[in-house]
């Protein structure tokens, strides 16, 4: 209990020294994060839909050819990045573009650790959401292509009206987890001097040396970002979900079947309270009664 109570005296201390500096570096984590999951979706979007084009055996070679090379260039890029930790990534970005271009191409300043950091979060979102569209794509019922088909639709018609609105539900979740993993995993940005929240960490236990009550700040906030992330990605889902029930309408005067269609002075020809029904009625008892008579 008293290690507790000293834990939460040295965690108030850091807290009351250094908010400032925690709170810019949740702001840039979560800025990092929202930009870099939103270019990543985009990313991993086009490549999906790339890789998921199809082509059969009598389509023109140069289309076969192409679309064989897209595939070869995506599935590339998706096993690279995403066989590779993205702290190296950072590396070979930031250090390795002025290393091969003799310092043409450098990342410098604040605007260029930014802009280094944007993209290889980016790209490593990229490379998964790739693989989370194109699964969301082919789980789509091939009825409902062949359908589009008949009805004269194209490709891209089929894409991005019948395909993409239902794939894009299906991997919502998935986008989910990959914007809460990007809160986390933004952390390794440091080694590129990004100023994120666990770089604030890092420089506040080398001034003070208090390594464990600055690690628990880290981990209630990391916690905390990426709970209000889920409660909020579980609010759009119920969105996207709709309504639980539809009443469906029971009476509607302009829509009913042949033969029970009410009209709203009228009725129906089989209404004993219609006009017309009680005329039918005098009229069958008038033709009823002039047969009789002349069987008389």
């Amino acid at each position: 209990m008293e290690k507790l109570l000293e834990l939460g005296q040295d965690i108030v201390v850091l807290w009351t020294k250094y908010s400032p500096m925690y709170w810019n570096g949740i702001k840039n984590t979560i800025i990092l994060a929202v930009v870099a999951t939103v270019i990543g979706c985009i990313i991993g979007l086009v490549c999906g839909i790339l890789n998921t084009i199809p082509y059969a055996k009598n389509d023109p070679p140069v289309k076969r050819f192409f679309l064989k090379l897209v595939r070869v260039i995506v599935r590339i890029y998706v096993e690279v990045f995403r066989g590779t930790p993205m702290v190296l990534q950072a590396v070979f970005i930031y250090y390795g573009l002025p290393y091969f271009t003799d310092g043409q191409v450098a990342f410098s300043g604040n605007s260029g650790i930014w802009l280094a950091s944007i993209i290889v979060v980016s790209i490593n979102t990229g490379a998964y959401m790739a693989e989370s569209v194109r699964g969301g794509i082919i789980s789509i019922d091939p009825g409902q292509t062949e359908g589009a088909k008949a009805i004269g639709m194209t490709h891209v018609q089929t894409m991005t009206s019948v395909i993409l609105p239902q794939a894009i539900r299906n991997i919502i979740p998935q986008i989910g987890n990959n914007f809460i993993i990007n809160i986390k995993d933004s952390s390794v940005m440091f080694i590129i001097s990004f100023t994120e929240f666990f770089a604030a960490h890092r420089y506040i236990v080398g001034v003070n040396n208090m390594y464990f009550p600055s690690a628990a700040i880290e981990m209630v906030g990391y916690l905390t970002m990426t709970l209000i992330a889920s409660f909020a990605l579980r609010w759009i889902e119920k969105l996207l979900d709709g309504s639980d029930s539809y009443e469906l309408v029971q009476t509607d005067s302009l829509t009913m079947t042949a033969g029970t269609y009410s009209h709203p002075d009228r009725g129906t020809p089989f209404d004993e309270h219609s006009k017309e029904y009680r005329e039918r009625t005098k009229q069958a008892l008038k033709n009823r009664n002039g047969s009789t008579r002349g069987d008389r």
